[in-house]
């Protein structure tokens, strides 16, 4: 389990601690402050509330948080739209009802309607993300950009634990220290929806136990959700593609993301997909992991 209490301290801890005090026009100089960064009297001054009440909510100590609070804290420790959605999530008390497990990774399942779309996407690489960044389907193409997910066990079919412990994930990805702060970036995001959804913790867990790299990310609290951008992947059947991809959530099913690869018309790398869904076939492949 993520305890939310350790989850929004560390997250306050860090975002005040980035902060320039000269860029809010408060006095600085490493020389009068014991610690880098905003202190809390000045992030509670910012925010317009009392030291000691801010004090609680950054020890989670604090327990009905009203969103006037939280949007200003958010403006005081100036935070992105992805971390004012994750400060919420760990802030506000659920119902008991909201913090149910929701079962691992290998519970969740795809409707069969979804992986008929995936399959129709003949030409354009296609997954489907589930909690905790597992890859819960594919198309033909989807199944083969990078990692042969067929090839895989389901348990390590999850965009984590491919970017952190796959041997292979560094000749894959040429970009892999900016696709993995990514990655890092979305899996805080998912803890910070789902603190208690098992798969997201075990996630988590093994990669804190088994990768420096991700324990060093995921200490800096980075929370920004890379639903869209470019890519570049070494295939190992075709070369190097330069892909962008979209995300689209599944409105009626809970957690899933369709997401998708592409490149501009006439391109090398749309060139290097067709020629890759020649050497893998287009038959479509059901999952349900």
């Amino acid at each position: 389990m993520l305890h939310a209490e350790v989850e929004i301290s560390s997250f306050l801890k860090a975002r005040r601690a980035a902060l320039d005090p000269a860029d809010l026009g408060l006095p600085g100089g490493l020389g009068r402050r014991r610690v880098r960064g905003l202190r809390r009297e000045e992030v509670a001054q910012l925010a317009g509330i009392s030291v000691d009440y801010y004090t609680r909510i950054e020890q989670g100590r604090a327990h009905a948080i009203s969103d006037a609070v939280l949007d200003a804290i958010a403006r005081a420790l100036r935070l992105t739209g992805g971390e004012v959605t994750y400060l919420r999530n760990v802030a506000v008390r659920r119902r008991a009802a909201d913090h149910r497990p929701a079962g691992d990774g290998r519970g969740q399942t795809v409707r069969p309607e979804i992986q008929q779309l995936l399959d129709a996407m003949e030409n354009v690489p296609a997954t489907v993300m589930g909690r905790g960044m597992d890859i819960l389907a594919w198309n033909a193409l989807g199944a083969r950009i990078a990692f042969d997910l067929e090839a895989l066990d389901p348990a390590r079919r999850n965009s984590a634990l491919l970017v952190f412990r796959h041997p292979e994930a560094r000749d894959l990805h040429p970009d892999w220290d900016r696709i993995a702060e990514e990655v890092v970036g979305n899996l805080r995001a998912e803890s910070g929806r789902h603190p208690e959804d098992p798969r997201v913790c075990e996630v988590v867990k093994e990669l804190l136990d088994n990768s420096a790299d991700f324990r060093r990310l995921w200490q800096a609290q980075a929370v920004h959700e890379c639903l869209r951008g470019a890519k570049r992947i070494v295939n190992p059947l075709v070369g190097e593609l330069r892909l962008t991809f979209e995300s689209f959530r599944l409105p009626t099913d809970a957690d899933q993301s369709l997401v998708t690869y592409s490149a501009p018309a006439g391109s090398v790398t749309e060139a290097r997909l067709r020629e890759l869904a020649g050497r893998v076939g287009m038959a479509g492949v059901a999952v349900v992991v």
